[in-house]
């Protein structure tokens, strides 16, 4: 008797051949062997899942928020720690930074501190966003909003964007401060409503073909807030989209190749009455088809948040979006590491760099490298996670 077993396209076949075994005996082993191929071949498809890419996936960007010179100033090396790039303020980067960075491999992704009109507000008061009441809007603890339609500004800031892509060869641009006036890293956030100035209030009417009848700024934003609520709101979200799209066009024009992410509010639907698109203006079904990376700022601390929230706010934000392994956009979270309002503690932070890769995530960063570099063991706990990422390939 010979039997013969064969593997085709993932999947095992037999032949019995003999002159000396009965119809009924081929029948038994046959069947005995069938039912053998079926559990060896469900063994073949289970181990092949299991060694699917994106189940040993690599982690692509370990990376520090913040100027690397406090860790340079002790004499550390950064990719020794398994660090492969730095995000840091724009205004901070330098001819230094750049060249240092880049003999050491490692990537440098600029921070664009998008729609902080701190310092540009006072020089241009038209460009001062205004509340439902007709105020001037105030600062929040440290971000000072601007109206997002006021073209100076506009054009103010696609110029620095411009600059800098010609000055420095980065990695990519980061957008910070993405989102009309308010300020969401506290248990407590500013919420305001706004912009109700008549740069804004033209643009809604013009773009929605919803007319405005007269009246005081607070009056006509009353009527807007109760006639036409929905469409105020997707007014909103239509601007900050649009100028997540002009800088996509820039960056692909100035800099191929480099990357477009934004750093944003990593709240839910529902959390404060679905405030991170009601008051934020940021719509997730919209940004996900013009930005390439998504970076929620889960500061668990500063937000009265467990480390386990991290966890479970990127598997949802991962779920919300239908990120799939592979492809654009991807999911590079910021984590915090900095002793704000409480002390954050070496094992804590451990726990929210692996949180932060939880899902779909491929990237994650810690906020700030200074925070880490003062502190011995927490360098030793981004060394030991980081390197332990980059041992598994």
């Amino acid at each position: 008797m010979k039997v013969t077993v064969y593997r085709q396209n993932h999947q095992l076949f037999c032949t019995i051949n003999s002159h000396k075994l009965s119809r009924a005996r081929k029948r038994d082993i046959f069947l005995f062997l069938s039912v053998s191929i079926v559990l060896l071949t469900s063994f073949l498809i289970s181990d092949r899942k299991s060694t699917h890419p994106f189940d040993l996936k690599q982690i692509e960007i370990r990376a520090i928020y913040g100027s690397p010179e406090p860790f340079w100033k002790k004499n550390l090396k950064l990719s020794e720690l398994g660090v492969n790039a730095i995000f840091m303020h724009h205004g901070a980067i330098n001819a230094n930074i750049m060249s240092r960075a880049k003999s050491d491999e490692l990537k440098v992704f600029a921070e664009f501190a998008t729609l902080n009109g701190k310092n540009y507000v006072e020089k241009h008061p038209e460009a001062w966003a205004v509340d439902h009441d007709g105020n001037k809007i105030k600062p929040a603890t440290w971000f000072m909003g601007v109206c997002p339609t006021e073209p100076g500004f506009r054009q103010h800031r696609i110029n620095e964007l411009k600059d800098l892509l010609q000055k420095f060869d980065l990695d990519g641009i980061w957008m910070d401060y993405l989102h009309w006036h308010a300020q969401f890293e506290d248990p407590e956030p500013i919420l305001p409503e706004t912009c109700f100035c008549e740069h804004c209030l033209a643009k809604f009417q013009s773009t929605s073909g919803i007319t405005v009848p007269d009246g005081s700024i607070s009056k006509k934003a009353e009527w807007i807030l109760t006639k036409h609520d929905k469409a105020w709101r997707n007014w909103r979200c239509s601007v900050i989209a649009g100028w997540v799209r002009d800088f996509k066009k820039v960056v692909s024009q100035e800099k191929p190749g480099a990357l477009l992410g934004i750093y944003h509010c990593p709240w839910d639907d529902d959390d404060f009455e679905g405030a991170r698109r009601r008051i934020l203006g940021l719509d997730y079904d919209s940004l996900k088809t013009i930005a390439d990376v998504f970076s929620p700022m889960v500061y668990h601390g500063r937000m009265g948040k467990s480390p386990e929230w991290v966890k479970e706010n990127i598997e949802w934000f991962c779920k919300r979006l239908d990120i799939e392994p592979g492809t654009f956009p991807k999911v590079w979270p910021i984590v915090q590491a900095y002793n704000d309002p409480n002390v954050i503690s070496p094992d804590e932070f451990e726990r929210v760099l692996e949180a932060g890769t939880a899902a779909q995530a491929t990237g994650v960063m810690m906020f700030t490298s200074n925070s880490v570099a003062e502190d011995d063991q927490k360098i030793a706990t981004m060394k030991k996670v980081y390197r332990g990422w980059v041992d598994k390939k």
